[in-house]
């Protein structure tokens, strides 16, 4: 029987921009919800009506587990024509000092999961001429970030692979967008070790970073930097040499840490 309504796949879907992507995408797609915490999962999905979601608990920590997920949507019988590679997290401080564990851990949900279910799922749209991909970047990815240069180094990874993607698909029917957030409420600054409005600035709301995403995702376009001030800091960076960026990243992590 086919599809009644298309289908996503949030990774992370637990919390923050990740439950906000799945609330965003749930007026109009069904979904499949993926994250460690599988009680927390379960309290997103009763709130997606009327989006049918199917729940599929992994750890992408686990080198086994984007295998297993993909053999688990393939089982289910479920076609995914959407792709929300979301799931990450950071950790502040000297990587000197690091758990090297941790940092390992890092690399493996924020890099190598995102690359393999991206190349588990991707042959599939392809073949049937259609699809969208959203990865959740960062504007760290477009600067080094000492006290916190694992992290910085991964979201790099995840903006420049996407935007190669993005262009090798033309013409496919198959799209790839970056979404580059700034500071956003959620998670992710607890669990890294630092206050979120640390520093000043502004923090935007995990809602509205989901709304602009899908919203670019769903025109096919290649990058989204949210928040205004984030966009003219990253045109200012053009013109500003690059030891400048790097030591004025440093100076704010160390307002964070210290």
């Amino acid at each position: 029987m086919a599809q009644a309504r298309p289908v996503a796949l949030v990774t992370g879907a637990s919390a923050g921009i990740g439950k906000e992507l799945a609330r965003v995408l749930a007026a109009d797609h069904d979904l499949i919800l993926t994250a460690r915490r599988e009680a927390e999962l379960k309290a997103v999905a009763a709130n997606l009506s009327p989006a049918n979601c199917h729940i599929i608990p992994a750890d992408l920590a686990n080198p086994a587990a984007p295998q297993t997920l993909y053999q688990a949507v393939q089982s289910a019988g479920l076609v995914v024509d959407v792709l929300v590679n979301n799931a990450g997290f950071g950790d502040l401080g000297p990587f000197a000092e690091a758990d090297l564990g941790r940092a390992l851990r890092m690399i493996q949900v924020n890099v190598v999961a995102l690359t393999e279910l991206t190349g588990l799922f991707l042959p599939g749209m392809r073949q049937r001429g259609r699809g969208r991909i959203l990865n959740v970047g960062s504007v760290a990815g477009f600067q080094p970030g000492p006290f916190m240069a694992v992290y910085y180094a991964t979201k790099a990874y995840v903006n420049s692979f996407s935007e190669a993607l993005w262009s090798e698909l033309q013409g496919s029917g198959v799209t790839v967008t970056c979404l580059a957030p700034g500071r956003t409420e959620s998670e992710f600054a607890s669990k890294a070790g630092f206050d979120l409005r640390a520093g000043g600035g502004s923090v935007a709301s995990a809602r509205m970073v989901a709304e602009e995403g899908i919203r670019a995702m769903k025109r096919g376009k290649r990058m989204v930097v949210t928040g205004f001030w984030n966009r003219v800091l990253l045109f200012a960076e053009r013109f500003v040499p690059r030891g400048t960026v790097i030591n004025a990243v440093r100076r704010t992590q160390q307002t964070r840490r210290f």
